[in-house]
């Protein structure tokens, strides 16, 4: 598991590359747009350390938190069923 705040039950590796990708994501469309953590946060309503743990892929980060950094630039979630193993 990755340093950062513990989540209540540890999860497989999957998810958490998951939410790395997703923090990658928010990094990268933020600094396409050419704005500052601390402008993201504060449209946002949150303190600029939580975009640091977004970006970070840290997994005790909010779902809410999360999609709405990726909604801000367009950048959707698309899920999928889980494939037969």
């Amino acid at each position: 598991m990755t340093q950062g705040k513990r989540i209540s039950t540890d999860i497989g590796e999957d998810a958490l590359q998951t939410i790395r990708a997703l923090g990658a994501a928010a990094k990268a469309a933020r600094l396409s747009a050419g704005v500052g953590q601390a402008a993201v946060a504060a449209r946002l309503g949150v303190h600029v350390q939580t975009i640091g743990r977004i970006e970070a892929g840290e997994p005790g980060v909010s779902v809410g938190h999360m999609v709405g950094l990726l909604a801000l630039y367009g950048v959707g979630v698309q899920l999928q069923p889980p494939q037969d193993r």
